[in-house]
């Protein structure tokens, strides 16, 4: 690893919403995820990492989909392992997977009512949390609109809005811009830098602009394992006067590739 962010420094990570300590998990019979030590504290913190490197197995891990193969997981002060807490841990949460599933025949308010209900949100909080969560993702119009209906575009949006209705303290976006034109990406960074005010926020992405633009810390995965954390402005740098891509962060990305590539 070439850099650490100021959250590493901090004097205590034991209320920290993520702490993994000699993570892995398996991807079917393939391990995905090889001895991760990663703690996680408020803010948007990116993902980035080559198809392959891990990313989805580890958000999967994060939400509790899977379960780890060895290693120690700690979400939001609970053991993963201790399964008489996960219900409360869950609804703590707000996931959005790369491929989600949903009712076609659902409108976006229904969708998005029945995740707070599943969440655990208060029967009488729930409109309002509802509307809330359409409306910051720009969907104030179409709410009332079958899911059946919606653009790829507005589709993802969807499944931000039911990541984001029960307000998580740790919250894991997998690719949530896939879909989205230049505009709406540009909104959903504010979004996420607003997100990220209050909660842990970690979203895995293959932009890495979306990365320097929105989060305040940069992860690195590859093979498995993480081979960078630090500032978005540290990536730029190393892609100052070396790498391939087409800006310095993207060009601080392959040369960071090619350095624990090579020196594997």
């Amino acid at each position: 690893m070439r850099a650490v962010s100021a959250d590493e420094l901090a004097p205590s990570t034991e209320a920290w919403p993520v702490q993994a300590t000699g993570l892995r998990v398996k991807a079917g019979s393939r391990l995905a995820v090889d001895g991760l030590d990663l703690t996680l504290g408020p803010g948007v913190h990116g993902l980035l990492g080559p198809n392959g490197a891990g990313k989805t197995t580890l958000m999967r891990a994060l939400a509790t989909v899977v379960r780890p193969e060895d290693g120690r997981l700690r979400l939001l002060g609970r053991d993963v392992r201790q399964r008489k807490t996960l219900r409360t841990l869950r609804s703590r949460l707000g996931y959005l997977p790369q491929q989600f599933g949903f009712y076609p025949k659902f409108t976006v308010r229904d969708y998005v009512e029945y995740m707070a209900w599943l969440r655990e949100v208060p029967t009488t909080a729930v409109p309002a949390a509802t509307q809330r969560a359409i409306d910051r993702v720009g969907l104030t119009g179409r709410a009332d609109s079958r899911l059946r209906s919606l653009s790829g575009g507005m589709l993802r949006r969807a499944g931000i809005a039911q990541a984001i209705v029960n307000e998580p303290e740790l919250l894991l976006l997998d690719e949530p811009t896939v879909g989205l034109d230049p505009g709406q990406r540009v909104e959903f960074r504010e979004l996420l830098r607003d997100l990220g005010d209050g909660s842990c926020v970690l979203v895995s992405t293959h932009l890495v602009e979306d990365v320097v633009a929105a989060c305040t810390n940069v992860l690195l995965l590859d093979e498995g394992r993480l081979v960078f954390r630090g500032l978005p402005g540290e990536l730029a740098r190393l892609g100052a006067s070396d790498g391939v891509g087409d800006s310095a962060a993207e060009r601080g990305y392959s040369v960071l590739l090619r350095e624990h590539r090579s020196a594997a």
